[in-house]
């Protein structure tokens, strides 16, 4: 089914990479126009330029609450609308033990990875309410956002916090037509995940390996997986669907192997006692 987000706007934050800029370009494939918000000035605006006329390029900083403000504004001013704001952009954050993150370090991460998400709601919602014709915000999660050792204490908690306000304020802005959604990936390759698994962002190819072992499915999770959940919520497709949090992990993470591990058990006790229930 192809234009399903025909005449469509959406601003995508972390735009000019990863996740962001697989989701660009399925959006844009779908019938959309993007706006590309992203503190990668080079990078954002040759990816920009791809496109023509189907997406502009705005240097933003999350962080920032009048950036988002300001490409909010930038998306409505160019083309006319906002339909979609996809809190995308993040960050590690803050590594090691919780005894020894500095104050400024975890305010920072907190600032990347949670108050960008307040400042994209809000500033969103401001303009669809405006307009009169709704829309959908969604908003990147993890899947340390849902169960607690997937990643650092500050990126834990901040995408624990994403979860949370995804909820509440589905429940706010539903009756005025916008609905807010959640997106949890697993190991997802890209440069940031390869960085942490390989110590270099340009080595995707063992980031693919090391990242897939460990999955039941047998392979890393990719920028295009994220993107066509992201397509699915943003269409008119996910019209009733609203507070949700999306897992696209490969049931690896969130629910992992332990039933794998339980199948084995329960097979090697066949195998020795010829029982088949305890």
């Amino acid at each position: 089914m192809a234009g399903r987000l025909e005449g469509k706007v959406a601003v995508i934050t972390g735009g000019a990479s990863g996740i962001g800029a697989g989701t660009v370009e399925r959006f844009i494939a779908e019938g959309a126009r993007c706006v590309i918000a992203d503190i990668q000035v080079d990078a954002g605006a040759a990816f920009a330029q791809k496109f023509g006329n189907k997406a502009i390029f705005v240097k933003t900083d999350v962080a920032n609450e009048n950036e988002v403000e300001a490409v909010v504004a930038a998306a409505v001013k160019h083309f006319g609308r906002i339909d979609c704001m996809f809190n995308n952009a993040g960050i590690l954050g803050a590594v090691g033990p919780v005894t020894e993150i500095p104050g400024d370090a975890w305010s920072r991460s907190i600032d990347v990875l949670l108050s960008s998400v307040f400042y994209g709601i809000k500033h969103a919602a401001k303009a669809m309410i405006a307009s009169g014709n709704g829309g959908n915000i969604i908003n990147t999660t993890s899947t340390a956002g849902l169960r607690a050792g997937l990643g650092p204490h500050v990126y834990t908690a901040a995408k624990h916090g994403v979860v949370g306000l995804t909820q509440s304020t589905s429940t706010e802005l539903g009756p005025l037509g916008i609905r807010v959604n959640a997106i949890a990936p697993g190991g997802t390759v890209s440069g940031l995940t390869a960085w942490l698994v390989t110590g270099s962002s340009d080595n995707l190819t063992d980031a693919n390996s090391k990242i897939g072992v460990s999955n039941p499915m047998r392979r890393a999770g990719q920028p295009a997986d994220i993107a066509n959940a992201a397509l699915f919520l943003a269409s008119d497709e996910a019209s009733y669907v609203n507070g949700h949090v999306l897992v696209v992990d490969g049931a690896g993470e969130v629910i992992g192997d332990r039933n794998h591990r339980f199948v084995q058990l329960g097979s090697q006790i066949v195998q020795e006692t010829g029982r088949i229930g305890l």
